[in-house]
């Protein structure tokens, strides 16, 4: 809805948040959808209670879902200075054959490592570089490829190999959602 203020869409696409990032992607170019996506997210949300609890707990790998900052945000807080943030990111924007950036939580770029919090977030994220997964091309490019695993981290990968995951506040009211998760806790240990 944010975006469709912003641009206006044809009514078939009006509330597919994929298509109508795609339209203006293709309409208006790529540099365009990152600014408002950008201008959508600036308004951080203060991170909740329940964000500082989950924060606060030593998780070896947390999945978010959603693009704004307000997790890593609470981990700041908290005084965590062992979380890497992985960011899924379209693969044309990295210019590697590679689906992930790693940043730490000041915003500097880093590698996974092997110890802390993996805050894994897949569709990408605003803060540090705003480069996010959103429109159906995205989508069309990573799910080619998701069954094999590539879009997926190796860091993740390893991790969830002896881990179930526990799903707080996800809809999975879209297919694309739906078949996210399910690539990321495949070959997990569970239960779900």
């Amino acid at each position: 809805a944010a975006l469709q203020k912003r641009v206006p869409v044809p009514g078939r696409i009006r509330g597919n948040m994929w298509a109508v990032a795609q339209y203006i992607e293709s309409r208006r170019h790529r540099r365009t959808l990152k600014k408002l996506m950008a201008e959508v997210f600036a308004g951080e949300p203060r991170p909740s209670a329940f964000h500082r609890f989950l924060a606060q707990l030593p998780l070896s790998l947390i999945v978010d879902s959603w693009y704004d900052g307000t997790l890593a945000a609470a981990m700041v807080e908290v005084g965590r200075g062992d979380v890497i943030d992985v960011q899924g990111m379209s693969r044309s924007a990295l210019g590697e054959d590679r689906w992930y950036n790693a940043f730490d939580l000041t915003g500097n770029v880093t590698e996974p490592s092997a110890t802390g919090t993996l805050l894994y977030r897949p569709h990408g994220g605003i803060l540090p570089v705003g480069d996010v997964l959103v429109s159906d091309s995205d989508y069309v490019e990573a799910l080619t490829e998701i069954d094999i695993q590539t879009p997926i981290p190796e860091a993740v990968r390893e991790r969830r190999a002896t881990r179930g995951f526990i799903f707080l506040g996800c809809r999975f009211h879209d297919q694309m959602l739906r078949t996210y998760a399910r690539q990321i806790i495949k070959r997990s240990a569970g239960p779900h």
